[in-house]
């Protein structure tokens, strides 16, 4: 699944369902209420769930929707860049392991309910 667009993965609406459901376990509300338009343009649906639990877990200036500017754009970043971008306070690397970490849970999680 890594390296399916996540317009690809969350054609399977069972997925898309479970996913909102495990990120709204984890406070997060998908922007715009709608996992396929918030993650077009991402690499993978991993990255795209990373990036919505950074904006939350450092409450990043300009939220999801900076970063994925940062990570989508025409000269796109890595999260860790993008973080560090958005918030040079914070552990750039840890924190993107950390969102990675809860991305890859998640998924798991909405997988196994699919």
């Amino acid at each position: 699944m890594g390296s399916q667009s996540p317009i690809t993965v969350l054609d399977n609406s069972k997925l898309d369902t479970s996913l909102s459901n495990a990120l709204a376990k984890s406070g997060i509300s998908v922007p715009g209420g709608n996992l396929k338009t918030a993650c077009s343009g991402f690499k993978n649906l991993g990255q795209c769930i990373a990036a919505m639990h950074v904006a939350k877990n450092l409450d990043t200036p300009g939220g999801f929707d900076a970063l994925k500017d940062k990570m989508t754009g025409a000269n796109g970043v890595s999260l860790g860049k993008a973080i560090q971008e958005l918030s040079p306070n914070a552990n750039a690397k840890s924190e993107g392991k950390k969102a990675s970490k809860q991305a890859n849970q998640d998924i798991s999680a909405a997988e196994s309910q699919s």
